[in-house]
């Protein structure tokens, strides 16, 4: 097979989160141990970190990659899903995969995946720790799939796990209240391996301290050691978010000993990912991970070109302002919708489009009704409908009209739009993968 024989091998002989949603999931990790004695346990063969949560993982596991590279480390990066290129899940020292890697992995294995009849994500995930362990690695950063105590990933006894936040979002596998949640995800804290939670929430912290103490884990919370906050001096236009860093511990030698950061990533959510970032390598430095203020100041600045992170409050254009945002859950359209009030536009437009196995009225409630909405769906098998949307979207006030495709409705918005306006396109990752 050629490489697009490849991924069609793949993406239609493997069942698919992004196409049939709960039903591509293979319940508990027995098809990855399988798969990975199969290859050896690869996941033995290198140091990791782990990271999970609701919102933020994405961005965590970005930054980390970004520092230890700066640092001088050869870092993996195992991150779902893709936007463009499936290779973008696999990644080293922010290159992705070779194709006839995934040439070679798919035919060397076939058959043995044919036996087992594990899910398209149980594939990637072996594939990314064969090829980690192949090219020796120093460390990598494996993002969490979905949930945490039956991921594919939890295979892995990493260096340090990280999570980033809880809210609502798979509820239909992960449960209906936030204890559910967060119980699902703190199933990555390993026996003796500290732990970073990015934010203290009431409601889940008693869930994290009860598995930290069970496991024998050094818990932080991160938003407990750092106080984060826009510098004044920032301009909404600037492509650099430029920080203020306050640390709230008190400690005779400042852990780092610098006091403010210019983030390439401008989402206003960064600040609370931040702080988990800056108590993971807190927690990396004091486990013998040599990392310099200087590799962390540099690594920030520049996290999308290190590591190829898109997708995240992500500028397209200017004349009219573009912005595309992958936040597709409760708390990350609470934070989209800061973000546009952040940014100065005359009027505004939105293309939106989403899946139809979740319950999208609260997302639509948050959506603002002084828009225009571009109502639109994603070529997958999940998409809701885009008339379907419009008419569910009309209930909250939010008017417009429907189109067939992404790209239609992204045409549409870009005619309407004047120079001062602002285009948001979002509501689904698979709507941001088609235009970006």
């Amino acid at each position: 097979m050629n490489y697009p024989e490849t991924l069609h091998y793949l993406y239609s002989r493997l069942p698919m989160f992004s196409s049939l949603g709960k039903g591509a999931i293979k319940p508990g990790l027995q098809n990855t141990i399988k798969f990975c004695q199969e290859l050896g346990n690869p996941q033995k063969k290198f140091k990791s970190v782990h990271v999970g949560g609701t919102n933020g993982k994405g961005s965590t596991s970005h930054m980390l990659a970004a520092i230890l590279q700066e640092a001088g480390y050869k870092t993996g990066l195992y991150t779902s899903p893709h936007l463009r290129d499936f290779r973008e899940r696999i990644r080293i020292n922010g290159e992705m995969i070779a194709e006839i890697e995934v040439i070679q992995f798919v035919e060397a294995h076939q058959q043995y995946i044919e036996e087992l009849e594990p899910s398209f994500f149980e594939v990637t995930v072996a594939l990314a720790f064969e090829y980690f362990s192949a090219q020796q690695v120093d460390i990598a950063i494996i993002e969490v799939g979905l949930g945490g105590s039956l991921d594919s990933t939890n295979v892995i006894y990493p260096e340090l796990s990280v999570i980033s936040n809880i809210g609502y979002d798979h509820m239909n596998i992960l449960g209906d209240s936030l204890n559910e949640i967060a119980s699902q995800k703190a199933g990555i804290i390993k026996h003796q391996v500290p732990v970073v939670i990015s934010q203290r929430q009431d409601e889940v912290e008693d869930i994290f301290i009860n598995k930290a103490f069970e496991m024998n884990s050094v818990l932080t919370f991160a938003s407990d050691e750092w106080d984060i906050f826009r510098s004044q001096t920032q301009n909404n236009s600037s492509r650099l978010l430029k920080l203020e860093i306050r640390q709230k511990i008190t400690t005779e030698i400042p852990v780092f000993s610098f006091n403010s950061i210019e983030l390439d990533l401008t989402g206003s959510y960064q600040l609370k990912n931040l702080a988990g970032v800056l108590s993971a390598v807190k927690q990396l430095k004091l486990i013998g991970y040599q990392i310099d203020d200087q590799d962390i100041l540099s690594a920030l600045r520049q996290v999308k070109k290190l590591t190829g992170l898109m997708g995240r409050w992500h500028s397209l254009n200017y004349n009219p302002q573009i912005i595309c945002d992958t936040g597709h859950n409760e708390d990350g359209i609470r934070e989209v919708i800061k973000n546009i009030n952040l940014t100065p536009h005359k009027e505004l437009h939105m293309v939106i489009g989403m899946v139809k196995d979740k319950d999208i009225s609260k997302i639509l409630s948050l959506l603002p009704q002084k828009a225009y909405y571009y109502f639109c769906e994603p070529t997958i098998q999940r998409a809701k409908p885009a008339n379907d949307l419009q008419l569910e979207a009309a209930k909250f006030g939010l008017k417009g009209a429907f189109y067939p495709t992404v790209q239609a409705a992204f045409d549409q918005a870009k005619k309407n739009a004047g120079n001062t306006d602002l285009i948001f396109i979002g509501g689904s990752t698979f709507v941001v993968a088609e235009i970006i």
